[in-house]
């Protein structure tokens, strides 16, 4: 349901020059989602009558993650003046015509629960406050602004770090940078905040000291998690949100029925889905749109990228991506499944085997040391080691087609485009490059030839030699008559 008396406001007009990266701090990634992603979904969980996002450094590199994450989101484009205050000055232009509530967000802060803004939002609606403010109390506040307090305990200012005294510096209570403003509220005060202060900006903060001026109440609601009010502004910070939006990920999960061994060394994005009764093993990570249904067993040391596992299926020490895996299902160990791989119910890719491109039937396997690209292959198929299909010949890709119930000797190369009909069969070392009928056996067959003496001629002096000389004098002998015993 639609709060239609409420906007929110989404800053991300900013560089991050912590970060020391060319990609703009917002859409730097933690658990399957930019930070502006995360952002934009929490936002959405508040069912808000509009959501307005300001940009500016990398617009339309900001714009395409935004549009993409919330395709109602409206953007606006934050003018040379700098600042927050500013950001939401232009943000207000788009929201003419609106009489009701404010919640301002900022990009970087993306491990706010919808929960804590609904609490913060339902405090400001519930004291009648003309803004509120969600704080935070940390051991080291060195780089956030103060919320500075009077004698009476209530709000008086926010006070950023440059800008502070020393008494204002060792404030542990720092401004979270969330905001819930009336926009009546919002919209007088805003015209008056200038740029004298030591980074020359429009602070937003201001808005709260020149609404105290006027005797609007003004409120401080410290949120129930420090940790997680706190924005991104470096790699460490990245590092450490990453982490902890893992842990909440990975318990959840647990407590919905899943049974992950070690959650230290186990990575789900946000964006992953796991059915009870799932088993993860340590070292697995299980990414982006990547569903594991019910009874399978992932891991241990396996990647999953947006892929499909079926019920009961087991993946283990394999590397995949756009892959789907059947019901009773078996990868691994050391299996590497590339995009459009889809392995039947019941199939089997083994040990050492690449897959790209390919359609394995029910029933099939494909064991053990083998590539298997642009390829189809039938129910109930049996490839030998060393399987290859030859899918590419410096110019196009080309398909093999196997059959049902196809079993082959060990290293066999399908020369593609090439098609095995059903129930045929392969011999050890073949080379395919002709279709093979339903029922017949495809053989290439060479006489094999000895010469004899080859290595001792040609190798005069190496060990091969000696030992190759020695034989043959002792098989000389061996083959000579015995004397008989008088």
């Amino acid at each position: 349901m639609t709060d239609n008396q409420l906007a929110i406001v989404i800053l991300a007009a900013g560089q991050g020059t912590r970060m020391k990266s060319s990609l703009p701090k917002v859409l730097h990634r933690i658990g399957g989602r930019s930070l502006v992603g995360h952002v934009l979904d929490t936002a959405a969980r508040l069912h808000p009558a509009d959501t307005v996002v300001v940009v500016r450094h990398e617009r339309d590199l900001v714009v395409a993650e935004v549009t993409d994450a919330s395709p109602t989101a409206r953007i606006v484009d934050q003018d040379e003046t700098p600042g927050t205050g500013r950001a939401v000055q232009q943000a207000l232009e788009a929201l003419a015509g609106f009489g009701g509530d404010v919640l301002v967000l900022s990009g970087d802060v993306p491990l706010l629960e919808a929960s804590t803004l609904a609490e913060l939002l339902n405090a400001h609606r519930g004291s009648g406050a003309a803004a509120t403010v969600l704080s935070a109390t940390v051991d080291d506040p060195h780089g956030y602004g103060r919320v500075v307090r009077g004698a009476d305990g209530g709000v008086q200012r926010i006070v950023e770090q440059k800008d502070a005294a020393a008494h204002e510096a060792a404030i542990c209570e720092i401004n979270a940078g969330v905001y819930v403003f009336r926009i009546d509220a919002l919209r007088a005060e805003l015209p008056a905040v200038g740029t004298d202060n030591a980074q020359g900006e429009m602070y937003l903060t201001d808005v709260v000291a020149l609404l105290c001026a006027r005797h609007e109440p003004v409120q401080a609601l410290p949120a129930p998690d420090a940790a997680a009010a706190l924005g991104v502004n470096d790699r460490v910070q990245l590092s450490e949100a990453a982490r902890v939006l893992n842990a909440r990920t990975v318990r959840r999960w647990q407590l919905d029925g899943a049974t992950i061994m070690d959650p230290a060394t186990t990575w789900i994005d946000v964006t992953a889905t796991l059915a009870p009764d799932v088993t993860v093993l340590p070292n697995t990570h299980i990414l982006r749109a990547t569903t594991v249904a019910e009874g399978a067993v992932v891991g241990p040391d396996t990647s999953l990228v947006d892929c499909e596992v079926g019920e009961r299926a087991v993946v283990r020490r394999t590397d995949a991506t756009l892959a789907v895996i059947g019901a009773d299902a078996n990868v691994g160990p050391f299996a590497y499944l590339r995009p459009g791989t889809q392995l039947a119910d019941g199939g089997k890719i083994g040990t050492f085997v690449e897959t790209k491109n390919a359609t394995i039937g029910a029933g099939s396997k494909v064991p053990h040391l083998s590539y298997i690209g642009d390829t189809t292959i039938g129910r109930g198929v049996n490839l030998g080691a060393g399987a290859i299909t030859a899918n590419y010949d410096d110019l196009t890709k080309h398909r093999t087609e196997i059959g049902d119930e196809v079993h082959t000797g060990s290293h066999n190369v399908f020369v593609a485009p090439v098609r095995i009909g059903d129930g045929a069969k392969t011999g050890a070392g073949a080379v395919v490059r002709k279709d093979v009928p339903a029922g017949a056996l495809a053989l290439s067959v060479a006489p094999q030839r000895n010469i004899e003496g080859w290595v001792e001629k040609n190798r005069p002096g190496t060990k091969a030699a000696d030992v190759a000389a020695r034989a043959r004098s002792a098989q000389k002998a061996g083959d000579e008559p015995q004397g008989q015993e008088g």
